[in-house]
């Protein structure tokens, strides 16, 4: 027997049916992120049916309760997704706590959708670099279980031995955490640095920099060059492109 509404809040008992909080919700609909909906909400900006909702995780059931957002009827944005070529210097994030230049700040006059990185370049590395608003697309891509290849060029200081090339595909310890390549190739070298091919099936944080350091190879540049089938080609540093129809099919994982 389904349970009756609690009267004193007038709220649907958590247990009666499937739902997602409210701030999923939101995300889901691809107009902001978890964190940012969850702000929203805070700051009493979002009303359930007709009444402000302050609690993020507010249960929402699949019938579909009319939400608004500052007044505003929700509206599932359009999927939108993007290609970047992250410069050197700029951080992946929303926001910066010590206020540095972000890729949202290089995007500020797109006019795009709501947008989520799809994955992450840190603040030194630079390239190819996804964002969308289709979440659940995202997560196919960045799944460790889909092992989507990620290729890197990547500049060194001095000439790597044969053997640290095999090293780098046997793997070594780092900390707790074994890290490896799944293929690593010279690409052409120089008097004083090397370029080197190097492919990822796994992604941890700093994967590259922390194995090479390790190998006592000073990292100069890193640069992604392709994420799974999909190349960064000739499109300019900071600069965007919408992927096609075709592109987007290609790199999900959810088939």
């Amino acid at each position: 027997m389904r349970k009756p509404p609690d009267r004193r809040s007038g709220r649907p008992h958590r247990d009666a049916v499937p739902r997602h909080g409210l701030a999923r919700v939101l995300s889901k609909a691809g107009v902001c992120s978890r964190s940012q909906a969850e702000q929203w909400i805070r700051a009493g900006r979002v009303a359930v049916d007709g009444r402000v909702e302050r609690d993020p995780q507010y249960p929402i059931t699949p019938d579909g309760p009319v939400i608004h957002i500052d007044g505003q009827p929700l509206a599932a944005a359009g999927k939108t997704y993007v290609a970047f070529n992250k410069p050197r210097g700029l951080v992946v994030s929303a926001a910066d706590e010590h206020g540095r230049a972000t890729v949202y700040t290089a995007l500020a006059d797109a006019r795009l959708p709501w947008l989520g990185p799809v994955g992450r370049l840190d603040k030194a590395s630079e390239g190819l670099l996804l964002l969308s608003n289709d979440t659940t697309w995202a997560a196919g891509i960045t799944d460790p279980a889909t092992h989507l290849d990620k290729t890197y060029h990547v500049q060194v200081a001095g000439h790597p031995t044969a053997q640290a090339l095999a090293t780098m595909h046997e793997g070594v310890a780092d900390g707790d955490e074994w890290l490896k390549v799944r293929h690593a190739e010279v690409l052409r070298g120089g008097d004083r640095n090397t370029w080197l091919a190097v492919v990822l099936d796994e992604g941890r944080n700093r994967h590259i920099r922390r194995l090479l350091a390790a190998l006592g190879l000073d990292v100069l540049r890193l640069v992604r060059v392709a994420i799974g089938p999909l190349v960064l080609g000739e499109l300019p540093k900071g600069q965007w492109r919408h992927l096609s129809a075709a592109e987007v099919a290609m790199l999900d994982r959810r088939r």
